[in-house]
This record gives structure tokens, sequence and C-alpha cells, in this order.
């Protein structure tokens, strides 16, 4: 699933950078996610 949003921001990114759809939103929603991501992939604290 968050493969799924990852690419689908990717693809708006660059259809953004392309024709200037989006503006300032999604590049905010890319950098959430891919603060989201490098969270997910870091070893969480074991209880």
């Amino acid at each position: 699933m968050l493969w799924t949003i990852i690419i689908i921001l990717l693809v708006l990114w660059l259809v953004g950078l392309i024709g200037q759809i989006g503006g300032g939103l999604i590049n905010l929603l890319l950098i959430v996610v891919l603060v989201l991501l490098v969270i997910r992939l870091l070893p969480g604290r074991k209880k």
C-alpha cells in the first residue's frame, strides 16, 4: 500500500515538474511520504 502511494506521488511530482500541475502541494506530499518511508525502513525499538 505504501509503495503504491509512493509511486503515484512520484508520477504526479514528475508531471508537476513538466506541466506545473499541483505546485507546492505535491512537493509537500512527496516530502511527507519520504519521511514516512524512512521511518518505516528504520528498525523500530523493541519493547
